[in-house]
């Protein structure tokens, strides 16, 4: 179980309490439709947004200056899987080395995040990558918070602190932290210890369950129950809270 089963996790919670969510798979692997039960075939039919390079183009701009913040609401249809509450969109891949820079398609994606944020009541859920590298300091303003999830290794912890710096200098105002694949006490206190109190949102314990249903078609958290359920619900409920203190 890592951050896409997290963030799918929490999709379907948060479209199971009644909200619209979007869903946006910015990770190049590209597996968040899986993860939250959308067929594959059905995601591979799906435009990514980076290869929409005629609507980018029209939308933002086609020579040195860029339009920051081009209408998107017609064009959503167009690229989005729904199924029941929850859109599915996803970014596409990363660029070769030496291709053109991601000027255009973070301006999209920043146009794409404050369209749907503008909405209230919904909710958006980004899979990012292990790095930040889609957001700009313009896609960053919509973003109420950053989750970062960590394992109890040095070299995650070591990852986790560089993200939120990163976070931190683009402008993000909240970046929390939730500590995954926990198998003892000594692993908690590692965790605990690296960070300040509050920052940490949960920590969630090793299944086998949900291992075992990973490799598998079926949603990792479709019936594993128990306490990682528990654990993600908990986290949800902290998450709530805090976005609704950031938006007041």
């Amino acid at each position: 179980m890592g951050k896409t089963t997290i963030a799918a996790a929490l999709i379907k919670l948060w479209a199971g309490d009644g909200h619209t969510v979007y869903a946006v798979d910015a990770d190049p692997d590209a597996s968040l439709a899986s993860a939250i039960g959308i067929p594959e075939e059905e995601a591979a039919k799906l435009k990514p947004v980076v290869e929409m390079r005629d609507l980018i183009r029209q939308k933002s701009g086609d020579g040195a200056f860029y339009r920051l913040n081009p209408n998107l609401d017609e064009d959503l249809q167009d690229y989005c899987y729904q199924q029941g509450r929850i859109l599915f969109l996803r970014m596409g891949g990363q660029k070769k080395g030496g291709s053109e820079c991601f000027c255009r398609e973070n301006t999209f994606l920043a146009a794409l995040i404050s369209t749907l944020l503008l909405r209230q009541g919904d909710m958006v859920v980004m899979d990012m990558g292990a790095g930040i590298e889609h957001l700009s300091r313009g896609t960053a303003r919509g973003v109420d918070l950053m989750l970062v999830v960590v394992e109890p290794s040095r070299n995650s912890i070591n990852t986790a602190h560089m993200v939120r710096r990163m976070a931190t200098d683009l402008g993000i105002g909240k970046v929390r932290v939730v500590a995954n694949k926990i198998r003892s006490d000594k692993e908690r206190e590692f965790v605990a210890r690296h960070f300040e109190p509050g920052e940490v949102l949960g920590y969630i314990g090793f299944d086998d369950k949900v291992w075992e249903a990973s490799m598998g078609e079926e949603s990792p958290m479709e019936g594993p129950g128990g306490e990682v359920e528990k654990a993600v619900r908990e986290i949800s409920r902290q998450l709530v809270r805090e976005v609704g203190e950031e938006t007041k």
